[in-house]
């Protein structure tokens, strides 16, 4: 079976929830607030496709390749990013809500997150080199082998970093959120 190839397509406003979403390799295509939640996404390939103000919430990622997509203002609940295809796997993320998502053991070297929520993300044996974090909110996201040697984090907060367990080398981090790589020896900072 031959499967179906799409380019340049825009989907606005549709809900693939009730209406049919076609497998298919999806390339250079945009989705402006769609709703793909709790959807089988599984095999899909993206190349170059934007999501804007979309919905994946608890969406299927096995072996979905994500090759260079943007989303942005998403709502990424709950996503295993763990599952995706790993060839060239490659995502931007501006204003997005990743709350209790997956990126275990992902290369997301020089990936950008702007202004998102972090809480609960597991980025254990995660690549995070030069990844840069602008105004995001770690709150409870967990780092246990993770590489983020020059990494910035310098405008996001509310992150617990453990230096002895994970790769900091030449990461950039600024006052008073810092005080993040500390938290494990429970000191009294005033």
């Amino acid at each position: 079976m031959e499967k179906t190839y799409i380019e340049d397509r825009l989907f606005s406003q549709v809900d693939f929830t009730t209406e049919v979403f076609t497998k298919a390799d999806y390339e250079n295509c945009s989705f402006i607030n769609c709703h793909f939640s709790n959807l089988d996404l599984s095999k899909i390939n993206f190349s170059d496709c934007t999501f804007t103000g979309c919905n994946l919430s608890l969406a299927k990622l096995g072996r979905t390749a994500f090759k260079d997509c943007t989303f942005t203002d998403c709502k990424l609940l709950g996503l295993h990013f763990d599952d995706c295809h790993e060839f060239l796997f490659s995502v931007h993320f501006d204003n997005c809500h990743l709350n209790l998502s997956s990126f275990y053991k992902r290369k997301l070297k020089k990936t950008n997150f702007k202004d998102c929520s972090l809480h609960e993300v597991d980025f254990a044996e995660t690549d995070l080199t030069e990844a840069v974090f602008n105004n995001c909110d770690f709150s409870r996201a967990s780092f246990n082998n993770t590489v983020l040697e020059k990494a910035d984090l310098r405008t996001s907060y509310n992150y617990s970093i453990d230096p002895e367990i994970n790769r900091i080398r030449k990461a950039k981090f600024s006052l008073p959120a810092v005080i993040g790589l500390l938290d494990k020896y429970d000191l009294a900072i005033e």
